[in-house]
């Protein structure tokens, strides 16, 4: 009841809200990007916990799928939002950068670092189902935070057996139009379980 409250106090205390001389009060022009990028995740996971209790929505680790068991040096793969409900996981990568896509060679894509990331945490997720005989569809999601560019992210894929997408909340619209794409999002991929 109380996250949004203290979020904002938040950012009063940590000088993200400016007042102005006329006594309104305004959002600084800079933020600390992994700040915004942590608190846009937290977010996405708290509206999925309170707005979609019948999904199973966590920030979970997700294990490497070794054939030795040696795990030494990898780095810990922690999903930003997992969602789980029926048979069917859906893991999103909370995104919130200055810039939404990468341009190589004049053409517009969607960046690799965060394509690879994604595809690692449904390909290890799947193949650890897969290990216990349990048969779950698992599918993952690059969820932009949307900018001013021009070419935003939109598509889905299907890749080694799993979707694969990529799209963008607009943060700028109001917050019914945010629930509807969040709602949107939890009734396409786990149709039946609303909240």
């Amino acid at each position: 009841t109380y996250r949004v409250l203290m979020a904002v106090c938040w950012l009063v205390v940590k000088g993200l809200l400016q007042t102005q001389s006329d006594g309104t009060v305004r959002m600084m022009d800079f933020f600390d990007e992994q700040r915004m990028s942590r608190l846009y995740e937290k977010f996405i996971l708290e509206y999925y916990r309170r707005e979609h209790p019948r999904l199973n929505a966590s920030a979970s680790f997700i294990d490497w799928a070794l054939d030795d068991g040696v795990s030494d040096g990898l780095p810990a793969m922690r999903s930003d939002v997992t969602l789980s409900a029926g048979g069917r996981v859906l893991i999103i990568d909370a995104k919130y950068h200055t810039s939404t896509m990468q341009t190589y060679y004049e053409k517009q894509s969607v960046k690799s670092e965060n394509l690879y990331q994604i595809f690692a945490y449904v390909k290890n997720k799947q193949a650890a189902f897969e290990r216990a005989g349990k048969s779950i569809e698992v599918s993952g999601m690059l969820l932009y935070a949307a900018t001013d560019e021009d070419v935003q992210p939109g598509a889905t894929y299907r890749m080694s057996g799993n979707r694969i997408s990529a799209t963008t909340l607009d943060l700028d619209r109001p917050f019914e139009e945010i629930r509807a794409q969040l709602d949107g999002i939890a009734e396409e991929y786990f149709p039946g379980n609303g909240p």
